[in-house]
């Protein structure tokens, strides 16, 4: 490699540099659905919109389960766990909240059939949902006027419809705080990721990050989001890891659930090269992946993980933990340390505030965007920013105007455990804002 010079990255410094790289663009989205209820199967716990304090609060949150790709039950059951604890509680504002859950299997068509379902049980909003299928079940919302707090992140549609509130940055924050913190720690880097349309948008980011430090795109390597193993790819992004003889690169899976099976190839072919490094996104990697892959013995040591939120032993979580004590002990589909758990909780947090500050009135669909929309500023105890939707933000340029919380946090594995690289957040704002995105 040529063209070395001292570089800058946002995250971790180190006397290399890269040649900068042309921009490229595009970002996007992907996969969810089909229907469970607080109570059995598809079955509705009664109660819609509350219209006074002896009304429930109906609400809808969906996230695939049992498919061949990426999985999130834990936000549904956690969703369920938060309803219980909630209710024996007292209620939000004195109202009892009725919580209905969908199971999209990472499919379009059914990604629409649950949002129907929200609009015809009348519910207020969705809530700390993922879905890769906004093209699907956005149109039925934003007809309904429901909003949708706190997705996952992984569609470019939560960070432009005028009815999303997302509580964390996506894949964009991710990506473009992995790609600054690399920038200075590795020499070639690959991008696995999958061969999908919400996969099109993830090299884009990465390189935004990458660039912003004066390093060389990464190469773009696609792969099936369902295969079984990735011998092929894993050699691929090997060999363009060790192209420059000095500086040993970075290989970096994104591929969600498939991401574990992509590092049993992987940790295989790497043996000839001990050098290579990995990084990833939480959502593809977290303390689960790693211990199932051997811990401080497998091919995760030493690798760089961003994420949104603060590390699981924060005592910020400690609310969290009490629900999940209380409500979800023993269900294992509720793990602390996943993201999408995480994020469920803090867009239940957000509803909570929305609700309370609606007082004695009516709480609807309406009333509740409209909450949103006036300028309600809601505290996280610290999980994240204070959280403001406005119309103007300062992503609205590169095609993220709902995008405020641009923080992400850099975790690293050392001897087997997900452990913090550096104090604190870092803003990737201007990262994005230098990202071909639009």
């Amino acid at each position: 490699m040529t063209g070395r010079r001292p570089t800058r990255s946002s995250f971790l410094r180190r006397p290399s540099g890269r040649s900068r790289a042309t921009r490229t663009g595009a970002l996007s989205a992907g996969a969810l659905v089909a229907c469970v209820s607080l109570a059995a199967g598809c079955g509705v716990v009664p109660g819609t919109t509350g219209g006074s304090e002896d009304d429930p609060i109906t609400v809808m949150t969906w996230a695939p389960q049992e498919t061949g790709a990426t999985n999130k039950p834990g936000m549904t059951s956690f969703a369920q766990a938060y309803a219980r604890w909630v209710n024996a509680n007292g209620g939000i504002g004195g109202r009892r909240l009725n919580v209905l859950t969908c199971n999209d299997h990472n499919d379009g068509v059914t990604a629409a059939k649950c949002a129907r379902r929200a609009v015809n049980e009348e519910a207020v909003a969705v809530v700390g949902s993922y879905s890769q299928h906004a093209d699907s079940f956005f149109p039925v919302l934003e007809g309904a006027g429901i909003p949708y707090i706190g997705g996952y992140g992984i569609t470019n549609a939560e960070f432009t419809s005028p009815l999303s509130y997302p509580v964390n940055g996506g894949q964009p924050a991710l990506l473009a705080g992995l790609g600054s913190a690399l920038a200075d720690s590795c020499g070639p880097v690959t991008l696995v990721r999958p061969d999908t349309i919400a996969g099109d948008q993830l090299p884009v980011l990465l390189d935004a990050g990458l660039t912003s430090g004066g390093h060389e795109r990464a190469q773009d390597q696609r792969a099936a989001e369902d295969a079984t193993e990735y011998g092929g790819q894993s050699e691929r992004a090997l060999e363009h890891a060790t192209g420059d003889p000095v500086d040993p690169g970075c290989v970096v899976p994104v591929l969600g659930d498939r991401t574990g099976t992509f590092m049993d190839s992987f940790r295989r072919a790497r043996e000839d090269y001990p050098d290579v490094r990995t990084a990833s996104v939480l959502g593809s990697v977290d303390q689960t992946t790693v211990n199932a892959s051997g811990g401080a013995s497998g091919p995760y040591e030493g690798a760089y993980v961003t994420g949104w939120y603060p590390a699981v032993d924060d005592p910020a979580w400690n609310g969290m933990k009490k629900v999940i004590e209380q409500e979800a002990f023993g269900d294992n589909d509720v793990d602390a340390a996943d993201a999408g758990v995480q994020t469920t909780w803090i867009a239940y947090t957000v509803l909570k505030k929305v609700v309370e500050s609606l007082g004695d009135g009516e709480v609807s669909a309406h009333t509740v965007r409209r909450a949103l929309d006036g300028g309600l500023k809601v505290g996280t105890d610290g999980l994240t920013p204070a959280l403001q939707w406005t119309f103007a933000g300062k992503l609205a340029s590169v095609g993220f105007p709902r995008l405020v919380n641009t923080e992400v946090t850099l975790q690293v594995v050392r001897q087997g455990r997900l452990v913090s690289a550096r104090q604190g957040a870092v803003d990737t704002t201007r990262t994005l804002q230098n990202a071909d995105v639009v």
